[in-house]
């Protein structure tokens, strides 16, 4: 009889044993599920704004590239992904634009005096290098002597530009600007009556721009020495250009 109560409470041991270690199972289990649970949730949250934050950086980046880069150096970025256009820069971008006569004369009105000096020295260094080839390599009398006549005036306008510029601290050039040169080399290889017409046609273009841009300077330069200058030197320029128009239609 003393058997049964043991086997009783051997049983009871035995099963609470049991219940116990079910009991701690599943509480590992369960916190094991919900931290598991809790950590994938929060990778997602930090791996959604970790995906948000690199996409708009990426994208405000790749707008802010697009902006500068389609503007090929002649804008300049304001703000947000936006362009202002720098006229100075996209009027004399490249080597195309620089030696483009008409694109040059449309720097004129914002042309600054050191500038207009600078230009003004170069064209006399063009007019002066190719009145010497017209009495080199011209048979046309007028040709020459016109060709002549720019040697001599072309080289006192540069002496007159020097006393405006020396004083102003503007180094002048001793080589031609790349407009200037452009139309230089396009004689370089001309003989007889093609030389003469393409000599007058530059010297038609020539004193155009010359005409132009000393028009803006005698109306609106910084400095009065710069305007005084400007507006002694434009009847002798209108005088040339006249004088190439009429000999250019004699010699096409």
């Amino acid at each position: 009889m003393k058997v049964i109560p043991q086997l009783l409470v051997g049983s009871a041991l035995f099963l609470g044993t049991a219940c116990g270690t079910a009991n701690t199972s599943m509480s590992a289990g369960s916190t094991s599920g919900s931290s598991t649970g809790t950590s994938t949730s929060m990778d997602a949250a930090s791996g959604a704004s970790s995906s948000g934050t690199t996409s708009g950086t990426a994208t405000g980046a790749s707008s802010g590239t697009t902006g500068g880069g389609s503007t090929g150096g002649t804008s300049v970025m304001v703000g947000s992904g936006s362009t202002e256009n720098n006229s100075g820069l996209a009027s004399t971008g490249g080597a195309a634009g620089a030696a483009d006569p008409t694109a040059f004369m449309a720097t004129f009105s914002t042309m600054q005096d050191p500038t207009f000096l600078m230009t003004a020295a170069s064209s006399n260094l063009l007019e002066i290098q190719m009145g010497q080839m017209a009495v080199q390599k011209s048979t046309n009398a007028d040709v020459k002597k016109f060709g002549q006549m720019m040697v001599d005036h072309h080289t006192k306008a540069t002496q007159e530009l020097k006393t405006v510029a020396a004083p102003l601290g503007v180094t002048l050039p001793q080589t031609m600007m790349p407009v200037h040169q452009a139309m230089a080399d396009r004689l370089m290889n001309k003989t007889g009556k093609a030389f003469d017409e393409d000599y007058m046609d530059a010297m038609e273009m020539a004193h155009k721009m010359d005409v132009a841009m000393f028009e803006v300077k005698s109306k609106g330069a910084q400095t009065p020495a710069v305007q005084s200058f400007a507006t002694k030197a434009l009847p002798m320029l209108r005088s040339h250009h006249t004088m190439a128009d009429q000999i250019e239609k004699k010699v096409d």
